[in-house]
């Protein structure tokens, strides 16, 4: 018997949705999460607000971000994708409800824990990546599609960043998960965006083979970074500086090469070239630092909101539709979404600079990168909890 894909496509949301694909239940989870940390941030950097947090103000807030929203935009997308990669079964209900549970019980530690016990803390929230590494390696590994292995070495050494950051908190290893996350940017955003444009020109009847895939160019920015980690971790400030600028360079001609401003026309795509752009105003930035004394968090924001954050809400915007059967036709106050968080972007590192007071400054930035991110939850997130439009599982 036919199935009555209308009849689903109209179901209520539910709760038990959220588990039937991992990008369901993490996409929303970090939305809120950055609609909440965020501005509580900001409360507790200005003395509005104390409360018994697991490790030092400036250090809670730098950990939330990469280990706490990245982590779960990295679980979402690696483990909806690794599942179409290898055409395995999707991580799903109970299994799926576990994993979610110890992200979850990592951010209540951190931000309440302030009188547990250090190793109860950190052991929750050191757990949470090496699960998901489990997960999609044993999937790598049954199919032996060993060119899905760089990701998990990265992923590796992400966490290895996060486990030095713990035990120590020196805020070098931060410096190293970001580089590490552009290294993820560079891995799946080089297969993604390049691909999705080609794709799309093709069907405006245009030369998708305009778009250049250099795996050469793909290996040598890889190589870059994880030098850059090496050179940083070790304390090679100079080393570090320089290294930084051919990154820079390199991820800029690899970018040319992708006819972003041929995408115009496409939010879904125009968002994604974007936000990798901000990866090589991020090495600049980070040669800057290291050889000028430029402003650490002037780096560590074109990093972090501006090719990170940015690329998760344009990546989600796009996975969140094509997962659940419906057409990649971006909702309504989605552009506005994606244009507030790239603003908030720029005035965040005009802030860490000191080309912008900083209560305006942080205060503006705040309200956009909510805004961007109450935009995506009122659109996506009965998306995110209701049943595929085609009646398919998942």
């Amino acid at each position: 018997m036919p199935t009555n894909t209308h009849a689903i496509a109209n179901t209520a949301p539910s709760l038990g949705q959220l588990f039937a694909y991992p990008f369901r239940v993490f996409f929303l989870s970090l939305t809120l999460l950055a609609i909440a940390v965020v501005p509580a941030w900001v409360m507790i950097v200005s003395g509005q607000w104390q409360p018994p947090l697991a490790m030092p103000g400036i250090y809670w807030h730098q950990h939330e971000m990469l280990f706490g929203f990245l982590s779960a935009a990295i679980a979402g997308f690696l483990l909806t994708a690794v599942c179409v990669w290898t055409q395995t079964e999707r991580s799903h209900g109970a299994r799926l409800l576990a994993l979610w549970l110890v992200w979850l019980a990592g951010r209540g530690l951190l931000s309440f824990g302030g009188d547990l016990p250090d190793t109860l803390v950190q052991g929750v929230n050191l757990a949470f990546l090496p699960l998901v590494m489990v997960d999609a390696g044993w999937r790598v590994w049954r199919t032996r599609q060993w060119r899905q292995l760089m990701i998990l070495v990265v992923l590796g050494l992400l966490w290895a960043m996060q486990a030095g950051f713990v035990l120590t908190l020196q805020p070098v290893f931060i410096d190293g998960a970001l580089i590490m996350a552009l290294a993820l940017i560079g891995i799946i955003g080089g297969r993604i965006t390049p691909a999705f444009t080609r794709n799309w020109l093709r069907q405006q009847h245009d030369d998708g083979d305009a778009v250049k895939m250099r795996p050469w160019l793909d290996r040598a920015v890889l190589i870059n970074l994880v030098a850059l980690l090496a050179t940083t971790v070790a304390g090679l400030a100079t080393v570090s500086g320089v290294l930084a600028i051919p990154a820079a360079l390199l991820t800029l001609i690899r970018l040319a090469g992708w006819q972003g401003w041929r995408t115009r026309g496409e939010p879904l795509l125009w968002v994604l070239h974007l936000s990798i752009l901000w990866v090589p105003v991020a090495l600049a930035l980070f040669a800057g630092h290291q050889l000028l004394a430029w402003p650490g968090n002037a780096w560590s924001h074109a990093a972090g909101t501006g090719a990170i954050a940015c690329l998760i809400l344009g990546v989600m915007a796009r996975v969140a539709l094509g997962h659940t059967g419906r057409p990649l036709t971006l909702p309504r106050g989605l552009v506005t979404a994606f244009l507030a968080l790239q603003l908030a972007a720029v005035l965040r590192v005009l802030t860490a600079l000191g080309t912008l007071p900083w209560h305006p400054g942080i205060g503006t930035a705040t309200a956009l990168w909510c805004l961007a991110f109450g935009l995506f939850l009122w659109r996506y997130g009965s998306i995110l909890a209701s049943p595929r439009a085609d009646g398919r599982p998942g």
